[in-house]
């Protein structure tokens, strides 16, 4: 009998050990790129390849490799693109700031414009002076009008 609690007891420690192990790897997968698919993590991604990559994380996790080994095993084997969070450095820079450069792009044009709507008379805006048209163009567009 004793033996037997002794054998729950290991079984129920291993079981245990993998729901850990198994957070611990759906914790991590969900931090890395699928590679195939790119605009999904690791963790969702159905394909092949990131299929491999969750079982090669799993053995150097089941090796003994902490997160941070693993992460940093897939960066030097994939560079900074496995990663689906990029470190801020200075090849990432165009990555991390360039939507922001882009918006302030943006409103900085949007405000020229404003500025000068609001600069220009209203008169002139709308005029149609007689230097812009020409007489002749005026008298040919009087004479289809009559035919």
């Amino acid at each position: 009998m004793r033996l037997f609690v002794v054998a729950l007891s290991l079984v129920a420690a291993v079981a245990l050990a993998d729901d850990v192990l198994d957070a611990r790897l759906k914790a991590l997968e969900s931090e890395l790129r699928c590679l195939v698919c790119q605009n999904q993590t690791l963790a969702e991604s159905e394909a092949p390849l990131a299929a491999d990559l969750r079982k090669e994380v799993r053995e150097l996790a089941q090796a003994g490799k902490s997160d941070d080994d693993i992460r940093a095993y897939l960066v030097a084997r994939y560079g900074d693109f496995v990663l689906y969070k990029p470190p801020v450095k200075p090849v990432t820079y165009l990555l991390w700031f360039g939507p922001f450069l882009l918006l302030a792009a943006g409103i900085a044009v949007w405000l020229v414009v404003l500025r000068r709507r609001t600069r220009m008379p209203a008169d002139e805006a709308l005029d149609v002076s007689s230097a812009a048209v020409a007489d002749s163009d005026v008298a040919r567009a009087r004479e289809l009008l009559e035919l």
